[in-house]
C-alpha cells in the first residue's frame, strides 16, 4: 500500500478560511489544551490558532476546563469595558481572537495526545462542523510540524 502524498502548506487552508461544514486540511498552532477530569468522559481539547496569529499565552500553558471558561469569560468582560485607548509607541495592538480565528480540536476517548500542547504547529485533516458558535473538527488526522523546545 503507497503512503498518501505529501501536502504542503499552500494547499492548506488557514483557521480564517475554514467553510462552516466540510472535509479541509488546514494548518495552525495549538494555543491551549483542555484535560478532561477523570470524572467526566475522556475527551482531549485543543484550540488552534492561524501560523500568522500573534500568541496571547505563553507556550506550554495549559488550562483546566473551568479556568478557560472563567479566563476567556473574563478577558472578554475586561475587552468590552476597557475605553479604547490610543496604542502606546513601540507597542502593537493585536485584535481579540473571535469565534472564526480559532479551531476547537476534539479527540473523543482521548485524555491526552503526545506531542500535543501548546505552541506545537499542526497539520489537521478532517470534518469542520460548528458547535456553540466555534468551528469544531472531531477525532481529525493530525500531522506534527514543529515543536517548542523546553526552555
Amino acid at each position: 500500500m503507497a503512503d498518501a502524498p505529501r501536502q504542503d502548506r499552500a494547499s492548506s487552508v488557514s483557521v480564517r478560511g475554514l467553510p462552516d461544514r466540510g472535509r479541509v486540511v488546514c494548518h495552525g498552532f495549538i494555543e491551549s489544551v483542555t484535560y478532561a477530569p477523570a470524572s467526566q468522559v475522556a475527551a482531549f481539547t485543543a484550540v488552534v490558532v492561524d501560523h500568522d496569529a500573534p500568541r496571547i499565552k505563553a507556550p506550554g500553558a495549559k488550562t483546566s476546563g473551568a479556568a478557560a471558561v472563567a479566563s476567556a469569560s473574563a478577558a472578554a468582560g475586561a475587552a468590552q469595558q476597557a475605553p479604547s485607548a490610543a496604542p502606546v509607541a513601540g507597542s502593537r495592538r493585536h485584535r481579540p481572537f473571535g469565534p472564526k480565528d480559532r479551531l476547537r480540536v476534539v479527540w473523543l476517548g482521548r485524555r491526552r495526545i503526545p506531542g500535543v500542547d501548546a505552541g506545537t504547529e499542526l497539520r489537521l485533516q478532517g470534518m469542520v462542523t460548528v458547535r456553540d458558535g466555534l468551528p469544531t473538527m472531531f477525532n481529525p488526522r493530525y500531522e506534527i510540524l514543529s515543536r517548542q523546545e523546553e526552555q
